[in-house]
């Protein structure tokens, strides 16, 4: 291989990537690629990416997903016939808080069969980390219909104090106002989900203010909860490590829970002489029965991941490596289903358990009738019958 052809190749990668273009990724990216983004970086998103599908989505990915930012090579130096040595610098800000981004990197690509085979990237993250801040608890995202909500205080594990309530509320109050959302994943940076309410908090707080200061954290977090549960998006939630407390509330919100098979869920209320928050009483009965439920609360139990799988509290287990990629493509896949059939559906599905026969009968009768009404319908009689794939669009 020339010299020239590897930079020229380095060169079309930098404008595919400026331009998202994925096809053209995919022509330049060697099936067996290896992408290795910079330890450090913040959001989760250093690390080995193995193959084109999860450098895009993770590596690249996450980048774009916090960032307006781009690399702009300066210099490419030839090592031998198969590496290359590109510098250059980031820039653009943080998509969270607007903080300018200006980093130096160098990339080291190595070339096989006319195609990348590899890219390290070695960067200033502490630059990179600046320009995400201020970092909000709780970051929203959009793309190709799917809004991802992802909880962000990983030194905490994501425990909920004021601000991520805050931060939670107003998140859902702008999914809910955003037009296109077809579907919501829910899901965590660092190492777990989430460890429920912040206990350091209720220890800081003077035991006179302490009610005062549960109420308006809590009523802002269970509206947030009862909004998500009535949109018609469908909801996925991502679930790592530990999922514990009011958290749950964000599981339970969700249509369908995946979950690493070394997850672990605990309510953990009765430990520390406190009831429950989060939908906790309503939703773990319906989820797993009066007496298992009632065992959970009572004697503190902890739940593996298997468990909780037996239990019905997750649809499924998955390695922790996979799980939010699990997720994304479930969510994905959603997003381009009949959103309002879905919303009637999760709604129906809900309300079943304080309806009777009858009711239920007739809120079914009226649901199909007004989905017969709606283009999806329309498209998914129209497909059905000429033996092709639907081409729904939410409406």
């Amino acid at each position: 291989m020339q010299a020239r052809s590897i930079s020229d190749l380095a060169r079309s990668l930098y404008t595919a990537l400026a331009a998202g273009d994925r096809h053209q990724l995919d022509a330049l990216l060697h099936p067996d690629f290896v992408g290795h983004i910079a330890e450090g970086m913040p959001f989760g998103i250093g690390g080995q990416h193995d193959g084109p599908a999860a450098m895009r989505r993770n590596g690249w990915g996450g980048i774009a997903r916090h960032f307006a930012a781009r690399a702009e090579a300066e210099r490419f130096l030839e090592i031998g016939n198969d590496h290359l040595l590109v510098t250059g610098r980031y820039r653009g800000q943080g998509k969270q808080g607007g903080a300018p981004l200006n980093a130096a990197f160098a990339h080291f690509l190595t070339f096989e069969d006319g195609r990348i085979r590899s890219l390290e990237q070695y960067t200033d993250t502490a630059r990179w980390r600046d320009a995400a801040s201020p970092a909000r608890t709780v970051l929203l995202d959009f793309a190709d219909g799917v809004a991802t909500l992802r909880l962000n205080r990983p030194e905490q594990s994501n425990a909920i104090n004021e601000e991520m309530a805050k931060d939670l509320g107003e998140a859902v109050s702008q999914l809910v106002e955003t037009s296109g959302v077809r579907a919501v994943l829910i899901c965590a940076n660092g190492p777990n989900f989430t460890m429920g309410g912040d206990v350091s908090l209720f220890a800081g707080t003077a035991p006179e203010q302490l009610p005062h200061k549960l109420r308006r954290m809590i009523d802002a977090y269970h509206l947030a909860i009862e909004r998500l549960t009535g949109i018609d998006a469908p909801i996925v939630a991502a679930v790592r490590g530990a999922a514990a407390g009011g958290g749950l509330g964000l599981l339970y919100a969700a249509d369908i829970a995946v979950a690493a098979a070394d997850a672990r869920f605990v309510l953990g209320y009765g430990g520390l002489g406190l009831t429950s928050d989060g939908g906790n009483t309503w939703f773990l009965p319906r989820m797993v029965g009066l007496r298992r439920a009632q065992e959970l609360f009572l004697l503190n139990s902890r739940l593996s991941a298997q468990d909780a799988l037996d239990y019905g509290l997750v649809s499924r287990l998955v390695p922790d490596d996979v799980v939010e990629a699990e997720a994304a493509g479930i969510a994905a896949k959603l997003a381009s289903g009949p959103t309002r059939a879905y919303g009637a559906m999760r709604r129906m599905l809900r309300q079943s358990f304080e309806t009777s026969l009858t009711e239920q009968l007739l809120a079914e009768n009226d649901s199909i009738v007004r989905a017969a009404g709606t283009d999806d319908a329309q498209e998914g009689i129209a497909s059905f019958a000429a033996k092709r794939r639907p081409q729904f669009r939410g409406r």
